[in-house]
């Protein structure tokens, strides 16, 4: 670990590629993957192009050590990666991943690193998180990175996060030269995927993530300051400026329904533009960016398009198991090698992901999975499954529940899960939690069940306030009295409407237009379909599923907002309000279902069961 991350607070050391964090952490200890790292490259040039619009944008160029032209491997984004190469990168302070970016110098690609517009040392007028100018911005800089002496002409793109949304805006104004790209861990929709998931204000994450921008800044700024690049120097004073008055936390604040301002920055409204082949990563539990990504994919060519899952948070992208990956992709489309990639299965699924890494980025770079299933189809079929809530607590494998309603005291937040990026663990219960939360608890399972997709909580609810906030966490209870925790998602219940053209029985898709949301009415009980986002797991025989029901806690780098006045929610599930989970079940693949130590999946946490004393708090 170098220097400059040393002293950072312990909020910002876990940031690293655009998380924030609710409280202390603990580090990890350091290993050899995060101190200085040696030049992998024969050449470096560095400086600025000049963009259609007439703006100057910063780049730095790592060549192999080869002679020739080569193929390009673009990174490009509104943090530090226009620097690579300099003084803060060789201490390995860097956004993204020097390892990565040394893997592909070493496979025969030129590395090039762009920073957009009003960014790090790029001038501009406007500084703007995912505006359309972010993807014109892109475009120019793949036809720029084409057209040099060193280059072949043929350009991917690579990285996470605002790298991987950067290559969504790109590819949407299909710059001719560029051949494919690999987004992971991406905000499809910023709205519904970030600051307001389902609805309900998390607007801290923005606000923290400004700290975590202007530290990548000061990388820029050490890397300039060695290379006595007054331009850079000044750009960066005006870009703080130009940051501070259009900062992602303050147009939020602006904006705090979705409007014209949110729709310009849900890339999924473009992504079907998208022409060249797509190799995207998702983690299911990421805590920065979560893995709805407001289902862009199916705005693809399913046929052009490969998605690895797995369980984890954000930074998984490193690792080099997905290296090998990313690398014969590129080497099939971008270098134009016939490596048979383009006959391998759409969809990988790594279940069980671990890593036994030492360090930040050794940590990252060790993650793998225990095993893995496939599929042909980038959608597999899914079966839906219905466990239908009932009195005394129990999840019945059925269509309907009996028994009067139960109640829940409102508001009593629920306990914080993986709040620290590398420690996964729950957080404990409120004092009150046995009166402020239902749950619900399936019997022992008679067989293994994997799982696959999102599902749904379909819920009649009534309360005597105008508005609840809701989150409902899924759960595998283990016959040793451990919990294990699988997924969350939220609901504000006034923002309840459905887009009919988008919602399934499994994924209840949110209008979250101004003009559709209304407020319960006293007590009546109302049906509220509530999105619990994508992921996979095998629930094996003996285990049993539980749903909480309570109100939104921090989860990851979530930290929410919630409607704050007291009410008295209940929850129907007799015959005439039939409420139920519903998720997706896959057959007939091959399932490990070995039960695996508690603390051995990433962002998987156990904690001792808190209702072995029975099954309703």
């Amino acid at each position: 670990m170098n220097t400059t991350h040393k002293i950072l607070s312990a909020a910002v050391l876990v940031l690293l590629a655009a998380g924030v964090v609710h409280g202390a952490v603990s580090t990890l200890p350091t290993g050899p993957e995060d101190g200085p790292q040696p030049e992998s490259w024969s050449r470096r040039e560095t400086g600025y192009f000049k963009s259609v619009d007439g703006k100057l944008l910063h780049y730095s160029v790592l060549l192999p050590r080869k002679t020739g032209r080569f193929p390009v491997a673009l990174i490009y984004s509104g943090y530090d990666t226009g620097s690579i190469g300099g003084s803060a990168f060789l201490q390995n302070n860097d956004t993204f991943s020097v390892d990565l970016i040394r893997t592909l110098i070493q496979a025969g690609y030129a590395v090039v690193g762009v920073n957009a517009s009003s960014t790090g040392c790029s001038d501009g007028d406007h500084f703007s998180f995912l505006g359309r100018t972010y993807g014109e911005d892109g475009r120019d800089a793949v036809e720029f990175a084409a057209s040099q002496a060193w280059s072949s002409g043929s350009v991917g793109m690579f990285g996470w996060s605002w790298s991987g949304m950067a290559q969504l805006a790109t590819a949407s104004n299909r710059p001719p030269h560029l051949k494919a790209i690999v987004p992971g861990m991406v905000l499809g929709d910023p709205r519904l995927d970030n600051s307001a998931p389902g609805g309900v204000v998390n607007y801290s994450m923005a606000n923290e993530w400004r700290t975590f921008l202007r530290f990548r800044w000061d990388a820029a700024r050490q890397s300039a300051e060695s290379e006595h690049d007054e331009q850079c120097l000044r750009n960066l004073h005006r870009n703080l400026q130009l940051e501070e008055e259009t900062s992602w936390s303050r147009e939020l604040l602006r904006h705090p329904l979705r409007d014209a301002w949110a729709e310009e920055q849900r890339l999924s409204a473009r992504t079907h533009f998208i022409e060249v082949p797509v190799l995207s990563m998702e983690s299911f539990q990421d805590g920065a960016t979560s893995s709805r990504e407001d289902y862009y994919h199916e705005t693809l060519d399913p046929n052009r398009t490969w998605l690895l899952q797995t369980n984890g948070g954000h930074d998984l992208y490193e690792a080099k198991e997905f290296q090998k990956i990313l690398l014969r992709f590129f080497d099939r489309f971008v270098k134009g090698v016939d490596n048979g990639f383009d006959r391998q299965p759409h969809l990988t699924v790594w279940m069980g992901t671990h890593s036994d890494g030492k360090g930040w980025h050794g940590y990252m770079l060790a993650a793998t999975p225990s095993w893995q299933f496939t599929s042909a189809s980038l959608s597999p079929t899914v079966v839906p499954a219905a466990f239908a809530l009932s009195k005394g607590g129990q999840l019945l494998a059925a269509d309907r529940g009996s028994g009067e309603a139960d109640a829940y005291d409102y508001p009593v937040p629920g306990p914080s899960v993986d709040v620290e990026f590398t420690n996964d663990t729950w957080g404990p219960l409120a004092q009150d939690w046995k009166s402020g939360a239902l749950a619900y608890t399936s019997a022992p399972l008679d067989h293994d069940i994997l799982t696959y997709g999102p599902a749904s909580a379909d819920l009649w609810l009534s309360s005597d306030a105008a508005d609840v906030d809701l989150q409902v966490t899924l759960t595998e209870v283990r016959p040793d009295g451990q919990e294990m925790f699988m997924q969350r998602g939220w609901l504000r219940v006034s923002d309840r409407a459905l887009d009919p053209s988008r919602s399934t029985p499994l994924r209840p898709v949110l209008l979250d237009r101004p003009d559709s949301m209304r407020p319960l009415d006293r007590g009546e009980p109302t049906l509220v379909r509530l999105e619990v986002n994508k992921f996979s797991a095998v629930f094996p025989k003996g285990s049993r599923i539980r749903i909480w029901i309570d109100v939104p806690s921090p989860t990851g780098e979530y930290s929410f907002s919630y409607v704050s006045w007291p009410a008295r929610v209940h929850i129907w599930h007799d015959s005439e309000h039939p409420s139920r989970l519903m998720l997706g079940e896959l057959h007939n693949i091959p399932i490990k279902s070995e039960v695996v130590p508690c603390g051995f999946s990433l962002k998987l946490p156990c904690r001792a069961d808190p209702l072995s004393g029975g099954s309703q708090p």
